[in-house]
């Protein structure tokens, strides 16, 4: 778990802030790299000071209590619950692990508005949605007794009732298809709305500066997810290998996919797509990857890397709107495809590993209809809940200090005008 903790750090510093930085202008580089070194900083303490008790403690179906504010009761000696009866991992380390997927959600939001918000309303911003979106997804989706309160059915269902809501409503998620990329994506798309299109949006040349520097965020957190999904078992078990191999397979597909689309659509397969494919990957398997089986995981593979670039090219055009790197493109659209593909191909009929009955101690008979109809009430909670909280949000940011830059700092480049500085001296 230490080291699972210590790969997801790495897919947010450096991961995420080279892959989005080069994807701007060399005026905007130093800005987004800025951005998400801090969003981490920032969202790291806003968890141990009341995050990690409002989303993992017993409260309400939508809320945990202020139980653990402070970290108050999380000792090396205090243990939070596995996957398995009797398995226990350190509360400490399980804080810290869910304490980087808190930080990377944000994170992912301001490739939508990435080149034209300021850097106070991004901060400002980034407290409210985490407090008011975030947490209460996380707790929703992740919360509930553990294992061991399932000794009989009456004691199953006691437990689950203590549940977050969507744990209730049965809907599987391994490593955050809702929790991170649908809710991240969904104020990625609400955010670019709202603070509207970049100057000289498609008249102007706004292709990356440096798209080596893409393809090393990219393959930072290709090597980063392992942590993120595999570690999402708590446990090295069969389990945690089979979410490690569904992630290699299904981001290698989602590669071919982009690449092959692209080709096809345009005439020549590019670096910046191929990345953009792999990242597509990642997202879909991310909510899959402990549940369904390799091949499953090479179909969702390669149905994300089609449809996600599809997403970000011919839906973008249609609807109009400018979302700076894709953030809705990949992480909303490619958190949905998993989500809800998840559901099929769980299925043991598949090649899934089915979903687990801990008071049978076996695994569940499998309903197809039903446990889709759960990974639906996943996604569409999540969309509407994201999509409220982000546009009160950005309301009140932009009330408060305004969301967007003036049109002569936008021209001239975030990094000199909110930072200081330039990112190259040649």
């Amino acid at each position: 778990m230490i080291v699972a903790t210590v790969l997801v750090t790495l897919m947010v510093i450096p991961g995420l802030a080279l892959f989005y930085g080069g994807m701007v202008r060399a005026k905007n580089m130093l800005s987004v790299l800025m951005q998400v070194f801090v969003i981490f900083s920032l969202m790291a303490v806003l968890w141990a000071i009341y995050g990690y008790s409002i989303a993992f403690t017993e409260g309400s179906a939508f809320f945990g209590s202020l139980d653990k504010v402070f970290l108050a009761g999380v000792t090396p000696d205090s243990t939070a619950a596995t996957f398995s009866k009797g398995v226990v991992i350190p509360e400490l380390i399980y804080a810290a692990f869910q304490l980087t997927f808190a930080c990377i959600t944000p994170a992912l939001i301001v490739g939508a508005f990435a080149e034209r918000m300021k850097f106070s309303a991004v901060l400002l911003f980034m407290v409210l949605w985490f407090t008011f979106s975030y947490l209460p997804i996380a707790h929703m989706v992740w919360y509930w007794a553990g294992p061991d309160a399932y000794t009989d059915a009456a004691a199953g269902e006691k437990a689950t009732a203590t549940a977050g809501f969507l744990f209730q409503k049965g809907a599987l998620d391994f490593a955050g298809g809702t929790v991170v990329h649908i809710n991240a994506g969904i104020a990625g798309l609400v955010g670019c709305l709202m603070v509207g299109k970049r100057i000289g949006y498609k008249k102007e040349s706004m292709a990356p500066h440096s798209v080596p520097m893409t393809m090393i965020g990219a393959s930072l957190l290709w090597v980063g997810w392992f942590g993120f999904n595999a570690g999402s078992n708590l446990e090295a078990t069969g389990t945690a290998a089979l979410a490690f191999v569904n992630t290699m397979l299904a981001t290698a597909a989602a590669t071919l996919a982009w690449s092959a689309v692209e080709w096809i659509a345009r005439g020549k397969p590019s670096m910046l797509g191929g990345a953009s494919g792999a990242v597509a990957g990642l997202v879909a398997i991310t909510p899959a990857c402990g549940f369904i089986g390799p091949m499953g995981s090479l179909v969702l593979g390669l149905l994300a890397g089609g449809v996600c670039f599809w997403a970000v090219t011919s839906l973008k055009n249609a609807l109009g709107y400018d979302d700076s790197l894709d953030v809705f493109g990949v992480h909303g659209v490619g958190g949905i495809i998993g989500a809800l593909g998840t559901g099929i191909f769980a299925s043991p009929a598949l090649g899934g590993a089915g979903v687990y009955d801990y008071v049978a101690n076996a695994v569940a008979e499998y309903d197809m209809v039903s446990q889709v109809i759960s990974q639906a009430w996943g996604v569409g909670l999540t969309i509407v809940w994201s999509g409220v909280v982000s546009f009160v949000s950005y309301k009140i940011v932009d009330l408060l200090v305004g969301l967007r830059v003036s049109e002569e700092t936008e021209r001239e480049g975030l990094d000199i005008r909110e930072h200081g500085e330039t990112a190259y001296h040649l």
